[in-house]
């Protein structure tokens, strides 16, 4: 049972799960074992289409591909058909990830548009007649992550979240934005705190939406009650946000890395990036990060530049030596 697992990954009793919420081309997973490292409980891999999957797009398993040390670890699948959904499961099933995660709450244009990711909100009957045909096709506990609703209009999630359950899902992580939201606005944590509390709801239920701080994963946990929170956004370039999260829950002095700290995490990540993705791509993915690792010091945007042009690995490290070695 995936509560067990979560239960059993947590030495210090609380039961209570930081997750780091999946992003494309950002939780590669080089950056989810750092993350890990700094407190996460759990990770997610990139989203992968069920199509490509079956169609042996090796990009696609790159994606998904994962070290040891991400455990434990869900590999997260998208579609709008049941043979590619259910193939593409049964495949990663192979890959022997701790859960399969199914995306109904990605907003894209690309992805939702075609009736994959939240786009399946529009229709909750395909929705939960999907779930269930994947949950049945696998061994593995299977877990969605979903948002509110299609639009203010339509049906929300606490009115069918135990359908959701009766599919056989083992964890229920939850963004609190409609799909024409897509990023905007505030998270309703209402309708989240909605499904946690019913009763008659057995499983996890997890949290995601605007949580940027360690004080507002607190606030928020004892707000609404959830199992777990998903942290996104906020935690590209700061993955010790995870070890914030801890420190505040353990009521623990919350500490910040030193800028030599940050600019080595910086290193690592980049260098650890080189053998899978090779030194252009690594070079272009990090380009998402560099504003984030170096988020609020003053005078920084010289170097900032320098490394949003920099071709090489050697001049980005050269960079990134010089940021270790000057006094901001």
């Amino acid at each position: 049972m995936l509560s067990d697992l979560l239960k059993n990954n947590c030495p210090d009793g609380s039961e209570f799960s930081l997750v780091l919420s999946p992003m494309d081309d950002i939780t590669t997973t080089e950056y989810r074992q750092i993350c890990r490292k700094w407190g996460a409980d759990m990770v997610i891999t990139e989203f992968v289409s069920s199509d490509a999957l079956i169609r042996d797009v090796e990009k696609s398993y790159q994606k998904i591909a994962f070290a040891p040390q991400e455990r434990p670890v869900g590999i997260q699948i998208f579609g709008n058909t049941e043979q590619t959904l259910v193939e593409a499961a049964q495949r990663v099933e192979e890959l022997k990830p701790d859960f399969i995660d199914i995306n109904w709450g990605c907003p894209m244009k690309k992805i939702a548009g075609k009736g994959s990711g939240s786009g399946i909100l529009a229709d909750i009957p395909l929705m939960l007649s999907l779930t269930q045909a994947v949950v049945k096709a696998v061994k593995l506990p299977v877990s969605v992550k979903t948002r509110i609703a299609y639009d203010d209009k339509s049906i929300h999630i606490s009115d069918f979240c135990e359908a959701l359950q009766d599919c056989g899902i083992q964890l229920l992580s939850i963004h609190g934005r409609t799909k024409q939201q897509m990023y905007k606005g505030e998270a309703d944590w209402t309708e989240i705190g909605k499904v946690k509390n019913n009763q008659r709801i057995k499983i996890p239920v997890f949290g995601n939406g605007d949580i940027n701080s360690a004080e507002k994963m607190l606030e928020y946990k004892n707000r609404y009650g959830v199992d777990g929170i998903l942290i996104g956004r906020a935690a590209v370039g700061k993955p010790y946000l995870f070890r914030q999260c801890k420190q505040i829950l353990n009521k623990e002095d919350i500490t910040e890395p030193s800028l030599q700290e940050k600019a080595e995490i910086c290193r690592q990540h980049f260098l650890a990036m080189i053998p899978n993705h090779g030194e252009f791509r690594s070079i272009v993915i990090m380009k998402k990060f560099y504003s984030r690792y170096f988020n609020g010091i003053s005078n920084f945007k010289p170097f900032k530049m320098q490394l949003m042009e920099a071709k090489t690995k050697e001049e980005i490290i050269k960079i990134l030596d010089c940021i270790q070695n000057t006094a901001f």
